[in-house]
């Protein structure tokens, strides 16, 4: 991204994020395939305060456009990996 800053300076959605700002912050993560940031990364990236930034990304997250890591990050949710289901005890395959 340029050294432009995001601004939420415009009047926000009732959910308290501005629908300009959260599409300039989705067209990040598709001009950047498996762009991986935690939210302090995401922050200084767009210059923006914790709250908003908080926001931000949960709106991404309810939206199911990101989901967010075991370790924190968020990324497209076209990038998390569906993992096998854990099977209880006794159910596994016999194996000859």
């Amino acid at each position: 991204m340029s050294a432009n800053r995001l601004t939420a300076d415009a009047a926000p959605a009732a959910d308290g994020v501005e629908p300009r700002l959260l599409q300039r912050i989705k067209s990040e993560f598709l001009e950047m395939p498996g762009l991986r940031l935690t939210r302090p990364q995401a922050r200084r990236l767009w210059g923006l305060d914790d709250r908003a930034c908080a926001a931000l990304l949960a709106a991404l997250v309810d939206s199911q456009f990101l989901f967010q890591t075991r370790d924190g990050a968020f990324m497209r949710i076209e990038h998390a990996q569906a993992r096998s289901p854990i099977r209880p005890a006794g159910t596994y395959p016999a194996v000859a």
